[in-house]
């Protein structure tokens, strides 16, 4: 168990390293919400305009950001050994809401390198523990010595209020610390700067200790690294991004400008002194000459050009094309650096075929495959944490070697998957690995597998016909008399001008209504 001395080094040792990390993050942010500096701009250029394009951006980055983002949607977690999905596992990703925060954690994981996932138990509801997907602005986690997965220790730094609050997760406890809030305008100059805010002091927290021990004797954050490397940090799919955008905004800036100068034919008048026009006093009197006001002409539309060689000449309009055509490279090498489809970027679609669209979105489909591999070992290793934290140590242990289900990365219209189900169904592949293949979470497929065996209780005969033309999921056993009806031959057609039978109940009736003869006494 680690002192009090030693948690608030290991404390300060990794907010050091979270402050170091706050840059790159804070900027990757700033990009994808369109907050971009003018860059690439000469000083002539910047001196005059810069501060007129200081709040325009031609936000691309956004776009790369969001469009792997949208492919990302975990449906199920399913341990070692079994055949279906985890039903308790998916209740506590639903209650917790991380249906809709996986989106928020993976866009922060696409943005700023990494993001992580924090896992504690409720003592108000053991069955229930909390899961969180936490910024990488705010967390940070430390590894054993020659592991890239072993952790040895997590950090949670925050603001509330007036105060800023750290709580540090070791193996065996957790402890909790809380300092006042460092005044944002104070110079670290100052010589009178408080050097007691930033000292931590250990967090009142009333019946509960502290520190308190940690019961599942693990680090209870786990980390989701974006596109990790062997050495060094992993890299956000912004990072890569910015170059090209700041070059982009740049050749926006100067085609506005253009435009506002030079969009309009210029004429230009030659071999001609500027018009003078006589000056004069209260008196009325000449008193000298003074330059004619260029803007009465421009309003007036009319002028007064004397000398003998006094001529006009026109300068054409700027060719803002040429601006244009190397916005569109440059979007171009965007995408092909990011592996975004172009009909994402530029929107030009024109009688594409199913087939063509499916071959523009490969780079982006495996981009999306390439994330689930690497965010799949760290939400693995969540669904471990969850079951730990309920107690479930063989499900944790089987979680290990589990795999996370994820819906499917390509884009398909209803009736192309249709028709690939149809066909692998054919090939014997059974209906609930269809639905999964469909798109249903394991919950909707366990769903309408119950819907299909009441629809079979409910008309065993037409599920056996259904079964024997090849629609549907072999039918379970049916009576033996049922069977039999549903097999037995129909009754052979009578001819024509044959009489119909009658039944013997109406021939008995037709005995006993016929009246007896007189006198058969």
């Amino acid at each position: 168990m680690a002192t009090e001395g030693q948690a608030l080094q290991l404390v300060a040792l990794l907010e050091n390293e979270l402050i170091r990390r706050r840059g790159d993050i804070d900027r990757h942010n700033d990009y994808y919400r369109g907050n971009h500096r003018l860059k690439f701009a000469s000083a002539e250029f910047a001196k005059f305009h810069g501060e007129r394009y200081r709040d325009f951006s031609d936000n691309w980055t956004q776009v790369v950001a969001d469009s792997p983002v949208e492919r990302l949607t975990v449906t199920g977690f399913q341990a070692s050994g079994e055949i279906t999905a985890d039903k308790d596992l998916w209740e506590v990703w639903q209650v917790n809401g991380l249906d809709a925060d996986s989106q928020l954690g993976f866009l922060g994981a696409v943005t700023g390198a990494r993001c992580f996932v924090l896992v504690w138990g409720d003592p108000d509801d053991p069955d229930m523990p909390v899961v969180t997907f936490e910024d990488a602005s705010q967390c940070i986690v430390a590894y054993e010595p020659g592991s890239r997965r072993h952790r040895r220790a997590a950090l949670k730094r925050w603001q509330d209020g007036n105060q800023d609050y750290a709580t540090l997760y070791l193996k065996t406890e957790v402890w909790k610390f809380s300092r006042p809030l460092a005044q944002q305008d104070k110079s670290p100059q100052m010589a009178d700067v408080d050097e007691e805010l930033k000292r931590w002091q250990p967090r009142e927290l009333g019946d509960e200790p502290n520190p308190q021990p940690n019961p599942m004797g693990v680090v209870p954050m786990v980390e989701l690294p974006n596109k990790p490397m062997l050495v060094d940090e992993p890299i956000s799919d912004v990072a890569g991004v910015t170059s090209m955008q700041d070059a982009i905004n740049l050749v926006w800036a100067q085609l506005f400008t253009a435009s506002d100068y030079a969009s309009f034919p210029q004429r230009v008048v030659m071999g001609a002194e500027r018009p003078m026009i006589p000056k004069l006093n209260s008196a009325g009197e000449i008193v000298g000459k003074q330059p004619v006001d260029l803007d009465k002409f421009q309003i007036d539309r009319v002028a007064w050009i004397t000398g003998k060689d006094a001529r006009i000449a026109e300068w054409q309009a700027a060719n803002l094309a040429a601006y244009t055509g190397i916005i569109e490279v440059a979007v171009g090498h965007l995408a092909a650096q990011t592996r975004t489809p172009q009909h994402y970027l530029i929107g030009k679609m024109a009688n594409l075929s199913a087939d063509a669209l499916l071959a523009a979105e490969t780079g982006l489909v495996q981009r999306v495959d390439e994330k689930k591999l690497w965010f799949g070992q760290g939400l693995r290793e969540v669904a471990r944490l969850i079951a730990l934290a309920r107690g479930q140590d063989e499900l944790a242990k089987a979680l290990r070697s589990g795999r996370v289900l994820w819906a499917d990365s390509e884009s398909r219209s209803h009736a192309q998957m249709a028709d690939a189900l149809l066909k692998l169904k054919q090939l014997g592949f059974p209906f609930e690995w269809l639905a999964l293949r469909y798109g249903l979470t394991p919950t909707e497929v366990a769903d309408v597998v119950a819907m299909r065996e009441r629809e079979m209780e409910m008309d065993p005969v037409s599920e056996i016909t259904r079964q024997l033309t090849g629609a549907g999921a072999p039918a379970p056993p049916v009576p033996e008399e049922e069977a039999e009806q549903a097999v037995a031959p129909p009754p052979a057609r009578r001819q024509a001008d044959a009489p119909p039978p009658t039944s013997a109940p109406a021939q008995e009736a037709e005995t006993v209504a016929e009246p007896e003869p007189a006198g058969a006494a």
